[in-house]
């Protein structure tokens, strides 16, 4: 009878496990899933977007929530140039962390500002040191339309401080392997799929805390 029962054991154990196993593996496989679905191709935006395999990605850079301790409220942005990074405080030691790469203009800006723009698929103007400097420049002075080829890329917020335009952006580029480093122009830019993600995230008037090294 013990040996009857035993085994009755043994077979519940075991089909129990076979039911939980389903469930054990997907659990495993969600946080890879909820990566790649946030670089899944965007089909209605005015300039599609394809999908970005998240292979192409490197695991610290891409798009998550983490746990972020800080004095920031809620709905503050804030930019590390240093470690390449933004986050976006949700409260409660959780922030939505991103990778970004870091222009000469980025470096050149440090302290508080506020978003006093937004634009989806904003024109891009260079500024008047670079239309002296090379004559291709000089051919966009009237500005260049927003699109796939535009360096700002897919959105682009601007930065205000005392209600004048600081001139130094966060915005997409139509260069993704730039994220994570240093560039030789530019302010801060993400992954197109990032910042239309921010962008959705912030109103106009939202802090903007930018620390450098």
């Amino acid at each position: 009878m013990r040996h009857h029962v035993d085994a009755l054991r043994t077979t519940i154990s075991r089909r129990g496990f076979l039911i939980a196993l389903p469930l054990f593996v997907a659990g495993c496989s969600s946080t890879g899933l909820n990566s790649q679905t946030n670089y899944a191709a965007l089909p209605d935006e005015k300039f599609p977007l394809r999908q970005v395999p998240i292979d192409k990605i490197k695991p610290e850079l891409r798009r998550q929530e983490v746990a972020y301790e800080t004095t920031h409220a809620a709905g503050t942005i804030v930019v590390d140039t240093t470690a390449r990074r933004a986050y976006y405080v949700l409260g409660d030691g959780r922030a939505v962390r991103y990778g970004v790469g870091v222009g000469r203009e980025g470096l050149a800006f440090a302290g508080n500002a506020y978003i006093g723009r937004k634009a989806e698929w904003p024109s891009w103007t260079p500024t008047e040191n670079m239309q002296r400097r090379e004559e291709r420049y000089r051919k966009l002075a009237g500005g260049m339309p927003g699109g796939p080829n535009n360096p700002l890329g897919a959105r682009a917020m601007y930065l205000y401080r005392g209600g004048g335009d600081t001139h130094f952006r966060i915005h997409g580029t139509n260069q993704p392997q730039s994220i994570g480093l240093a560039m030789s122009s530019g302010c801060i830019r993400m992954m197109n799929h990032d910042v239309i993600d921010l962008y959705s995230r912030v109103e106009v008037g939202a802090r903007v805390v930018v620390i450098q090294a």
